[in-house]
């Protein structure tokens, strides 16, 4: 009888969990898009196993902020821009939305930029796969449900076993990945510093979390499901460092050791992996940042449209129709439109002054994000039992010190021509540090 009520409670545990799962997953793994698969590739290539370290306290910071507006959202019932909104007013979150837009659209173009060049690597053209893949996205999105939009971007997290499999087959020594991950063994010169100033700023950005508060209560978590969220939450960001930790491996065990340090893109590290790993490690790594770039051309316009509605006290929401929610709908048909068009017209030169300028919104944005979700998460009449703890303030406090001070610094060797020199030493691109993009390295999703 004992037995059987355990398995009746461990039954019900599973199923609550399945009920909640997904937003952190989602969210998480989105972080891994193009311009996040180009910084991984970088570091590994230019840095080999020296840098894994860095993950480990990524990770931390990277759960701390997460679990934040996860716990927000389940708490309250709403979206981060509507409580911004509520609670400072409707100028200070006009202006939020604004630069968050402007950001968003930037980082759409770097996502179908880096599906271009990914197709381009399994010799498929853009002319035809940048359209299809912008149709699919919209009309996933247009005509599926909440349920089956949320199916589909968990399907797609499991593709990133592709990167998995590529650093497998690299062969990498284990041993020199395991020291470079427990041990701290980089050199504390420019380039170092730079480059880990880029892999720091790839792990959170504004668009994250707007999003996964927002997906929290359109998914329905109450309160008292919420330690199920939170596991959603913490697993997501394991898995996507965990997939940062393969992309790193497999160059540090081929561009490192062998082959071209200085890589251009995402798809430029792809491709040298054929010769030094084997062709099926080159298309698992073309294939992964297919993948990637797709599921982040559906995920940020999403996040945007969810965002500015919130922000603005409209509707919104992928269960509602189109007459309902036409703000919504508007705004993320736009993006993906856009955003396509984009990458299909203009020049690369002038793709990349876009990219940039969202970079820049990025970073502007993303400090005032950070405090607004502190004191929002601490405030007793919101959150009540649920606010943060002195323990946990203290860590989030100190990840919301370190991002602004990164951020700062993004911004400053942006406008710096001399700390632009200094980024390019650091075989990062000219006065972005950490501007990746799926096609010259200046890319928007990441702040």
């Amino acid at each position: 009888m004992a037995l059987l009520s355990r398995f009746s409670r461990y039954r019900t545990s599973v199923l609550i969990f399945l009920s909640v799962v997904g937003p952190g997953l989602i969210t998480a793994n989105v972080d891994n898009d193009a311009g996040g698969i180009y910084t991984y590739s970088i570091a590994g290539a230019r840095f080999g196993y020296s840098l894994l370290w860095t993950l480990v306290p990524i990770t931390v910071a990277l759960v701390v902020i997460q679990e934040m507006v996860a716990r927000m959202g389940a708490v309250t019932g709403k979206g981060l821009a509507d409580l911004i909104r509520e609670e400072y007013g409707f100028r200070a979150t006009f202006i939020l939305m604004g630069v968050l837009l402007v950001a968003n659209l930037g980082n759409t173009v770097a996502e179908f930029a880096g599906l271009a060049q990914g197709a381009a690597v399994l010799h498929l053209h853009r002319s035809v796969v940048v359209p299809l893949g912008a149709a699919f996205v919209w009309i996933l999105v247009m005509r599926g449900s909440a349920k089956i939009v949320e199916r589909v971007f968990l399907a797609a997290c499991f593709f990133y076993v592709a990167y998995l499999a590529s650093g497998f087959l690299a062969h990498p020594d284990w041993q020199a990945a395991a020291k470079g991950t427990f041990v701290p063994t980089a050199r504390l010169d420019r380039s170092s510093v730079y480059m880990i100033i880029a892999l720091v700023g790839t792990t959170i950005a504004p668009w994250m979390q707007f999003y996964l508060q927002s997906a929290v209560v359109e998914k329905g978590v109450q309160p008292k499901d919420y330690a199920y969220s939170r596991w959603d939450v913490i697993v997501g960001c394991i898995i996507t460092d965990v997939v940062a930790f393969f992309i790193i491996v497999a160059c540090a065990a081929t561009l490192h050791a062998g082959g071209p340090r200085e890589i251009r893109s995402a798809a430029d590290a792809a491709e040298a992996l054929g010769p030094l790993a084997g062709e099926a490690a080159a298309l698992l790594f073309a294939f992964g940042l297919c993948n990637a770039s797709l599921f982040s051309a559906s995920i940020l316009p999403l996040a945007t449209a969810y965002s500015v509605c919130e922000g603005l006290g409209l509707e919104s929401g992928i269960d509602r129709r189109m007459y309902e929610a036409p703000t919504f709908y508007t705004l993320y048909t736009g993006l993906i439109v856009v955003g396509a068009l984009t990458v299909l017209l203009l020049p690369e030169t002038r793709q990349i002054s876009l990219i940039v300028l969202s970079q820049a919104a990025n970073g502007v944005i993303l400090p005032f994000v950070l405090v607004y979700m502190l004191r929002l998460s601490n405030r007793e009449d919101l959150m009540g039992e649920y606010r943060n703890s002195r323990a946990f303030n203290v860590i989030a406090w100190t990840t919301c010190v370190v991002m602004i001070a990164l951020t700062l610094l993004l911004v400053v060797t942006m406008a710096a021509p001399g700390l632009s020199r200094q980024g390019r030493d650091a075989g990062l691109k000219p006065g972005i540090t950490y501007l990746q993009a799926g096609m010259t390295g200046a890319s928007g999703s990441r702040a």
